[in-house]
């Protein structure tokens, strides 16, 4: 299994990139979401990767982040949803967005990506929201796979630091780490957490814990 690649962009497609391992070019294939966030041709890349296998077929699908490759596999686990409707779906939301839409039960955002029905949609949300918290958590982990950069005299990509994850991530994973300890359900904490993060997106972990109580609290 091919889990990341990194090396230099060749040949930028419409819906792939080539990259450059030592001689050798591996195709690609990234969401539009990823592939505006790339850099240009001849400049230093890594990718997760996730290899799709069929009987006539081989491709390799990229990704920024765990989470995206993790949501990627999540979503072709969906009757209905394939590589091609999985790549729509986070390249219109991304894998933040997926992670909100489904904790919350938003299937018209999932319906949102080009290709995508509202029973499909429907069926995400419903297939997948217990996957949602376990995900949302994987986004505030620390990244694993760095960056590089090849010297200019040697085909050999040299490892640099990895990217610091994004500020609220962090809060986030540790917002469903306490609710969780203190007895809620993980899909209602991914839920409240994630409605919190759609209006909120700088919530610092105090902020989130406070404001997500408040709505899982009791009514009446």
């Amino acid at each position: 299994m091919i889990g990341r690649i990194a090396g230099r962009i060749d040949v930028r497609g419409d819906d792939y990139v080539l990259i450059d391992v030592r001689g050798v070019g591996y195709v690609v294939h990234v969401s539009e979401r990823t592939m505006a966030g790339l850099p240009a041709a001849g400049e230093a890349v890594a990718l997760y990767t996730d290899l799709l296998v069929r009987e006539d077929l081989l491709q390799l699908f990229g990704f920024t982040s765990l989470a995206e490759k993790e949501w990627h596999r999540l979503l072709m686990s969906v009757q209905g949803v394939g590589a091609k409707a999985s790549m729509a779906i986070l390249g219109a939301l991304g894998a933040d967005g997926v992670s909100r839409a489904i904790a919350v039960g938003d299937w018209n955002a999932i319906k949102a990506a080009k290709g995508i029905g509202p029973k499909t949609a429907q069926r995400v949300v419903n297939e997948l929201k217990d996957k949602a918290p376990a995900v949302m958590a994987m986004a505030g982990a620390p990244e694993t796979a760095p960056l590089v950069e090849a010297d200019a005299h040697d085909a050999l990509p040299v490892v640099s630091a990895s990217p610091a994850p994004r500020p609220d991530a962090a809060a986030q994973a540790e917002a469903l780490s306490a609710l969780r300890n203190l007895g809620y359900a993980p899909g209602e904490a991914a839920s409240a957490v994630a409605t919190v993060l759609g209006e909120n997106p700088q919530a610092d972990t105090s902020a989130l814990i406070r404001a997500a109580l408040r709505l899982l609290a009791p009514k009446g």
